[in-house]
């Protein structure tokens, strides 16, 4: 089995140089079929570029992909993803580090031809804090997918993270990857897996597979404002329902909802909820599109995914 790593980068030359020696020396070890590291450059105005160029130098199966302008995660991550040549691609954020024996657990679970997605253990740096993440559950509430960490006990899991997980390619290829409309960032793996568990794939988390993740590190809590991810958050939970839920019932409370989530907003004055819902309105023909694509591949309803 050949794997690609592709590891998106913004900003990230604090973390990149020491997370990326950490996966080569991983894939050193593999024996069963070639490995490729693929790092995709989204327009950085620090000096990634270069610390990457120099760890080229030494890894010939590191490759680099320079974004001419910021695109955002979705597309970042796809354009890395079309130029993997494995047969599963491992995404990686710069501000996760794999540890040793992360690999063969998430690889095994391959056997499966119908095993889409397998994500990691988050070991999530918080504060002063370590919370154990990586497996997703979700419920229908008031009109949303509300969505939760799990307990790390067990293997299935609603979604796996975009930044610590491995996908077969074939399959990625077939759903079309990430949905850009989530760009810059928030729900797009969300919406991957679940279109892929209403497709008929597998997802699934294994608690073997570790990765130590330094959130406060990342790209997004230095470059935006809590306003801006809380209306980014808003607008990607609006685009989420509208593009994958088919269900006639859960669309129905979705929209009787919507009042109630309006005058909550007003009392509690969060000008970023209607921000979020207004952009997401805006995008409503590409939302509708992207729906139409996905229904395509459904073969189960909503209510036996939630």
């Amino acid at each position: 089995m050949n794997i690609s790593v592709v590891i998106p980068n913004y900003n990230g030359k604090n973390l990149i140089a020491k997370n990326i020696s950490r996966i080569l020396e991983i894939l050193e070890s593999y024996k069963t079929g070639k490995t490729e590291v693929i790092v995709i450059d989204d327009a950085s105005t620090d000096e990634s570029v270069l610390i990457i160029n120099n760890l080229k130098l030494k890894y010939s199966n590191l490759k680099l992909i320079k974004n001419e302008k910021n695109l955002g995660f979705s597309s970042t991550v796809n354009k890395g993803v079309r130029q993997a040549s494995g047969d599963v691609v491992i995404l990686l954020n710069t501000d996760v580090t794999p540890e040793k024996d992360f690999l063969d657990p998430l690889l095994d679970h391959f056997k499966d031809e119908n095993v889409f997605a397998v994500g990691c253990l988050d070991k999530s740096i918080e504060g002063d804090k370590t919370v154990l993440r990586g497996r997703g559950l979700g419920e229908w509430k008031r009109g949303f997918l509300v969505h939760r960490r799990g307990e790390v006990d067990k293997a299935d899991t609603l979604w796996v993270s975009g930044g610590s997980a491995v996908f077969r390619k074939s399959i990625w290829d077939k759903l079309g990857g990430l949905n850009e409309l989530y760009n810059p960032f928030y729900y797009e793996d969300i919406d991957l897996s679940y279109r892929a568990l209403k497709s008929g794939y597998k997802v699934l988390f294994e608690p073997k597979s570790v990765v130590v993740h330094e959130h406060e590190k990342g790209a997004i809590k230095t470059k935006y404002s809590q306003k801006q991810i809380k209306r980014i958050a808003y607008r990607n939970q609006f685009i989420f329902v509208w593009t994958n839920i088919t269900d006639l019932s859960f669309r129905a409370l979705h929209f009787i909802w919507l009042p109630y989530h309006f005058i909550k907003a007003i009392t509690a004055l969060d000008l970023e909820f209607f921000f979020g819902f207004f952009q997401a309105f805006i995008l409503l023909p590409k939302v509708i599109k992207s729906y139409f694509r996905s229904k395509t591949y459904f073969v189960k309803k909503d209510n036996e995914i939630i």
